[in-house]
């Protein structure tokens, strides 16, 4: 009999934990998923110079633009979508709605699929203070996203003081297989 892995959506905008994300999908893979990587434009021209690598890591298209009317998906349909890291532009086009972006498109079009997701932002205390981070990471809570923020999660450096390779990407990896696991039938 054969069996499939849960498909993992893994999206990551253009902040400097994305560079460890090739490392990121082999955990995954290594914790049984089948990896997809989307990328927002600004993180796709940043790991341009790696997506060939990164397409062979993953064994698909790394996809960070809308595909054409009538064209085939060149992905298996996801099983649960992580977002991280998930700036400040991310979430408040994801909380409100902001589709011009494929990555963002997707997680918005999955909250009405009911496909499950997790985020882990990946912002400065500057851009945590402006008022509209805070409402978006509620509002995306609210629309069932779990997002890992605050206590547990990502906890905001001050500008200038980030620790990319101190990224907590094992929880988004954690969260991912809590999701799974609860939606697998007793």
């Amino acid at each position: 009999m054969t069996t499939t892995r849960p498909v993992l959506y893994l999206f990551g905008s253009a902040a400097p934990p994305v560079f460890d994300v090739a490392e990121v999908v082999v955990d995954a893979q290594g914790r049984g998923f089948d990896v997809c990587l989307g990328l927002t434009p600004t993180a796709a021209r940043w790991l341009e110079p790696r997506r060939g690598e990164l397409e062979r890591i993953t064994g698909h298209p790394v996809r960070s633009v809308y595909k054409l009317p009538g064209e085939p998906d060149v992905w298996p349909k996801a099983d649960v979508i992580a977002v991280a890291p998930a700036t400040f532009n991310t979430v408040n086009a994801w909380a409100l709605g902001i589709t011009r972006d494929f990555v963002v498109g997707v997680v918005a079009e999955g909250i009405g699929k009911d496909i499950p997701m997790v985020a882990m932002p990946c912002v400065n205390a500057a851009y945590a203070q402006h008022r509209q981070f805070e409402r978006s990471v509620a509002e995306l809570r609210e629309m069932g996203v779990r997002v890992l923020y605050g206590e547990g999660g990502f906890v905001p450096n001050q500008p200038g003081q980030g620790k990319p390779h101190a990224y907590p990407w094992h929880l988004v990896l954690d969260a991912v297989e809590e999701i799974v696991a609860a939606r697998q039938p007793p």
